[in-house]
């Protein structure tokens, strides 16, 4: 049986949905998984240097939120285009959804194909085909604009789902370690593992030995993800970064993922034995337990939902039962899930 089967009868009630952020960044709590020991603890996120150790390695990534969310028409039918990822210099990934009236959005139909959405400013995209023939929620469309990334800083505003009060601010949904990209690009959605990071927890980290080593995976869009695999995201490993896992993991510390989007990058970039080698391209890696990780100790991360895919990674960090178990706690006592929620160590 997969976690996601596993936890198929897990209920998260609606009321544990974050709404909006927490008035302090490092003001959510922690649960903590020990694989060794079988253990679940309870935590403020602001005790996280102190249960990490000299020589760990936390890797973060850097990639900024774009405000990927764009208000427009297809015919008479108004939308609201997500761009997810830019495929190449004349193609991106989008989500073609529906308004609510609320301010959010909820799944529409794809397509059809060759079907025009008007944007702001005299601009449009033309749908061309479904990204992928496992279903027509993506599709691969073309921007008329010649720098879509900066009309979306024109334009856009955050992607926001219906369990989210009011709209924030782009600020909202950057993290501490997030920088610009050369090329403007960045992730559909915030990789939201490393939101509750302050320069002050980093300050600590650091000064208690504890390694930052980034890497950059622009997000796409994670909407309606049940059962659905990742789509092909950009990736890339610096030589440095490479370098302080493998010197880690060599002398005995720990290489902690901060979000899936790390582990994904990672593992793209380790090979059978996880040595990690510097890299750069798409990934379109799947981390099951039947895989496993190779280049990844432990992972801190937001709570899934019970039918996402992700979950397949995370039992291939902690084993299904410890998963099971952090789960079934993070509902009784009464953990928030999503982007402005709280966070869960798993730990090898």
């Amino acid at each position: 049986m997969t976690t996601v089967e596993g936890l198929r009868g897990l209920r998260v009630p609606p009321e544990l949905s974050a709404r909006a952020p927490a008035g302090q960044r490092d003001g959510v709590r922690l649960l903590v998984g020990r694989a060794a020991a079988g253990e679940v603890s309870h935590h403020a996120f602001r005790e996280l240097p102190g249960l990490l150790r000299a020589g760990d390695v936390l890797v973060v990534n850097t990639s900024r939120t774009l405000p990927a969310a764009v208000g427009g028409r297809l015919g008479l039918e108004p939308v609201t285009v997500h761009f997810s990822t830019r495929r190449d210099e004349h193609s991106w990934a989008v989500e073609v959804r529906t308004p609510d009236g609320r301010g959010t959005t909820v799944p529409r139909a794809g397509g059809p194909a060759g079907a025009v959405v008007e944007l702001p400013d005299g601009e449009h995209l033309v749908l061309e085909r479904p990204l992928s023939p496992r279903g027509d929620r993506l599709w691969l469309a073309r921007p008329s604009m010649a720098d879509t990334a900066g009309y979306l800083h024109g334009h856009g505003r955050p992607i926001r789902y219906g369990y989210t009060e009011r709209d924030q601010p782009l600020a909202e949904y950057q993290t501490v370690f997030s920088v610009p990209s050369p090329d403007g690009l960045g992730s559909a959605e915030m990789p939201s593992a490393g939101r509750p990071f302050t320069t002050g927890i980093v300050t600590s980290l650091v000064s208690r030995g504890v390694q930052i080593a980034p890497i950059v995976l622009h997000t796409g869009v994670s909407s309606a993800e049940t059962h659905e695999p990742p789509y092909p995201e950009w990736f890339e490993v610096s030589p440095s970064t490479a370098w302080q896992v493998n010197a880690a993991r060599s002398g005995g510390g720990r290489v902690v993922a901060v979000g899936t989007t790390a582990v994904r990058a990672l593992e793209s970039a380790a090979d059978g034995r996880g040595t990690v080698r510097a890299a750069r391209g798409w990934t379109d890696l799947v981390v099951t337990p039947e895989r496993g990780v190779r280049a990844v100790d432990g992972l801190l991360t937001g709570l899934h939902e019970p039918a996402a895919s992700h979950l397949l990674m995370l039992e291939a960090v902690a084993g299904a039962p410890l998963l099971e178990r952090v789960y079934a706690e993070a509902v009784r006592d009464g953990y928030l899930w999503h982007e402005f929620g709280d966070v869960n160590l798993l730990l090898p």
